[in-house]
């Protein structure tokens, strides 16, 4: 976490998180072998052993909802780090459909996943409960995710605390923690 700054000295309702999933220096490679990449390339990866470490609760109402992002490889893994972090496996929230594949070691990869957690209640009150589960929409730049997402996350929670861990820029509304988000 010495990489890291501190947490925020607050609560939120609505934690909202991409991890630096660590692929250990795996590259992606485009269907003709060329190096496209990873994440080791963007950003500082984290083993989920020192992830589950975090105290996400500290930051955490008593009754609150972690979304989180994780690509098929690491499913396991995401579900095990929500419970680390005090949280309970709830269901998929969001499948993103990219629109655009990546070899995989089965099938053509191009979907990712955010995960819902919830510890305590599901927060009150409630905003819209009509959001639709999948967003289609064109990847752009590594790792960055949706807008979209977040609108419907605030759709659902329009009053609730919100903060986005390991986000990539300021958004109006949400407090933000991360490397990218100075």
């Amino acid at each position: 976490m010495a990489l890291y700054a501190p947490f925020p000295n607050k609560k939120y309702s609505i934690i909202y998180a991409d991890p630096p999933w660590d692929y250990r220096g795996q590259l992606q490679h485009t269907c003709g072998g060329k190096d496209s990449g990873g994440a080791v390339r963007h950003y500082p990866t984290v083993p989920v052993s020192e992830m589950e470490t975090w105290d996400i609760a500290a930051i955490s109402e008593q009754n609150s909802l972690l979304f989180m992002w994780t690509s098929s490889p690491h499913l396991d893994q995401a579900i095990r780090l929500g419970k680390a972090w005090g949280f309970k496996w709830a269901t998929v929230a969001f499948v993103w459909d990219k629109q655009r594949v990546n070899p995989g070691s089965y099938t053509m990869s191009q979907c990712e996943l955010c995960l819902v957690f919830k510890r305590g209640r599901i927060p009150q009150p409630r905003g819209a409960r009509n959001i639709r589960q999948l967003v289609q929409t064109k990847r752009t730049r590594h790792s960055e995710k949706p807008d979209v997402v977040r609108k419907r996350i605030e759709q659902m929670f329009p009053h609730q605390s919100k903060i986005e861990l390991f986000a990539r820029k300021q958004t109006s509304g949400w407090d933000t923690w991360g490397l990218e988000a100075q």
